[in-house]
């Protein structure tokens, strides 16, 4: 029974927790301002040390919400398939490599000139070291410039930092002097074998799903692919956490391997909502570990922490992609993105602190920096690229490389929503004409036949917003609506007023009387099914009468054929 209180206590701490996050969010959104903000406020006031103590469950929440962040990498990771990561090139890879080594080293000297011992300074540079997953994709996915150049370059560094995670946590426990070199090699050892089973494991369940997913009719099973994803994505972040691996990794390894699949639009929008839930959760129990009242007291410090981490990572990173070949604009834009301390700071602090190595005040300095550092980059990340280009300019390099901007691919010209036979014969024209068209089809027949006319074709619900938007429909130049049904393809067209107001719409309309709605709504170009029916009838029955007429004999019944 006991079990079942808390169970319920639990529930109401995460809706008073995600009803605050609403209003203060909305607020802040009301504002011009990223609601990520609003969520941190929510979570300092309402639980944690120094508020009001409305939300007590702020570990479980915790626990709940770091689900959220591997939801968010493996959304990612449909977005990244093997072969776009390959396209994202070794430099950022290289570059988040490279950073986090030297933000250490700086950071060691730093904490050592203000005093702390050589174990503690160490922990306190891998603690800063590592930007945030959450905070940064969040922004950039918000803002549609994850496949911008900066973008391209935070989420190789981003990724980078999450497979440090597992070297750094070991480095900790190795400060805090538990067990013998032999035991810590071993352990080593022991997850990377790990490690390189979950990675295989991975590879062949998802196989074997998407082989087994490809026998359904996801028009009349829409639920599986929802069980699928939920699946998949949170059960690599349980395994990955089994084997001792960062479950955000694990979790975009999941994604990755399915992004190459034709289910990765349904399944990235399926997962949606879940995602944003968790994420919230997650910004919300981020800020209940704060203590504002510890920041106000100790305010000086954590502002000439969070003024030196700042700057300091955005030198840092700025250099090491000069040095990589990039760009002025491009590699200061990349180091504001990446200057604030990541959500991984609570984790290895935790361990440093039951390790001995962290002491309670270093824990509380390195959170309360990671807070504030939150709050600045709900405006720094989107200022990235107007510093970046400032830079450039008072450096006289605004002129340089200007195909650094281009996005890893292009968007489509043309799209076709359904193709069934309506949207076969409609996309006739297209073939062999040079146009990168995109098919969106829930039924699997469709998508094996737009790709055997050499179309890329995904398997959607375009009913979906987040699937218009994963697969980039705002950018075509044209789109075509051929679903018959008519709430359906009047949905969809709204969906494509709304996110893409120019470009050029062509609706099916089944019958004449819905073709003033298609209208109204914004459709540019409405066709029938009835007017095309009925002048096709017409044009047998004209055929028929033609044929007629001249076969006819005019002498046996004393008239003449016109």
């Amino acid at each position: 029974m006991g079990g079942l209180m808390e169970l319920w206590t639990i529930l109401r701490d995460i809706v008073v927790l995600l009803g605050a996050s609403l209003l203060v969010g909305g607020v802040f959104s009301r504002f011009g301002q990223s609601p990520i903000v609003g969520y941190l406020f929510a979570g300092m006031i309402l639980g944690g040390p120094g508020s009001v103590h409305a939300v007590g469950s702020e570990h479980e929440i915790e626990a709940i919400a770091e689900l959220g962040v591997a939801l968010l990498l493996f959304s990612l990771g449909l977005e990244f398939s093997v072969q776009r990561l390959k396209k994202l090139g070794a430099k950022p890879l290289l570059g988040g490599a490279s950073q986090v080594v030297f933000t250490i080293a700086l950071a060691f000297a730093g904490a050592s000139l203000f005093g702390l011992g050589v174990k503690e300074s160490v922990a306190f540079g891998a603690m800063v070291a590592l930007s945030s997953t959450a905070v940064v994709l969040r922004i950039l996915a918000e803002r549609g410039e994850v496949e911008m150049p900066h973008g391209r370059n935070s989420l190789g560094v981003l990724l980078t930092q999450d497979i440090a995670v597992v070297p750094l946590a070991l480095l900790m426990t190795i400060l805090g002097g538990e067990g013998s070199a032999g035991e810590m090699l071993w352990n080593v050892g022991r997850l990377l074998l790990m490690a390189g089973g979950l990675i295989l494991g991975l590879l062949l369940l998802t196989k074997i799903a998407v082989l087994t997913l490809g026998t359904l009719t996801l028009h009349r099973n829409r639920e599986l692919t929802v069980i699928f994803a939920v699946v998949t994505g949170l059960g690599a972040a349980w395994a990955s956490h089994a084997v001792g691996i960062s479950p955000a990794m694990g979790a975009f390894l999941a994604g990755m391997l399915l992004g190459s699949s034709a289910f990765a639009t349904q399944i990235r929008a399926d997962i949606s909502p879940l995602q944003v839930v968790l994420l919230t959760l997650f910004f919300g129990a981020a800020g209940m570990v704060a203590d504002p009242i510890w920041i106000v007291k100790h305010g000086h410090i954590v502002g000439m922490v969070v003024a030196a981490l700042i700057v300091g990572k955005l030198l840092v990173i700025w250099v090491i992609f000069a040095m990589l070949g990039q760009t002025t604009r491009v590699s200061v834009a990349t180091g504001l993105c990446l200057a604030q301390v990541g959500e991984f700071a609570f984790v290895l602090g935790s361990i440093g602190r039951t390790s001995g190595v962290v002491s309670e005040d270093t824990y509380a300095l390195v959170v309360s920096a990671a807070i504030v550092s939150f709050f600045l980059s709900a405006f720094l990340v989107p200022a990235a690229p107007r510093l970046g280009n400032w830079v450039a300019s008072l450096s006289g390099t605004q002129t340089e490389a200007t195909d650094d901007s281009d996005p890893l691919s292009p968007p489509p010209d043309v799209a076709i929503i359904g193709f069934g036979p309506a949207g076969q014969i409609a996309a006739r024209p297209l073939i062999d004409k040079g146009l990168r068209v995109t098919i969106i089809e829930l039924n699997q027949v469709g998508v094996r036949k737009a790709k055997q006319l050499g179309f890329h074709a995904e398997i959607g619900d375009a009913t979906q917003s987040d699937v218009l938007e994963h697969a980039r429909l705002n950018e075509c130049k044209a789109i075509v609506i051929t679903v018959p049904h008519h709430q359906s393809a009047m949905t969809i067209l709204k969906h494509v007023r709304r996110n893409a107001p120019y470009v050029h719409t062509i609706v099916r309309s089944r019958y004449e009387l819905h073709t003033d709605d298609f209208v109204s709504a914004g459709a540019h170009v409405v066709t029938g099914d009835e007017q095309q029916v009925g002048e096709s009838l017409a044009g047998h029955l004209d055929e028929w009468l033609t044929t007629r007429e001249s076969s006819y004999d005019p002498a046996s019944s004393g008239t003449r054929s016109a």
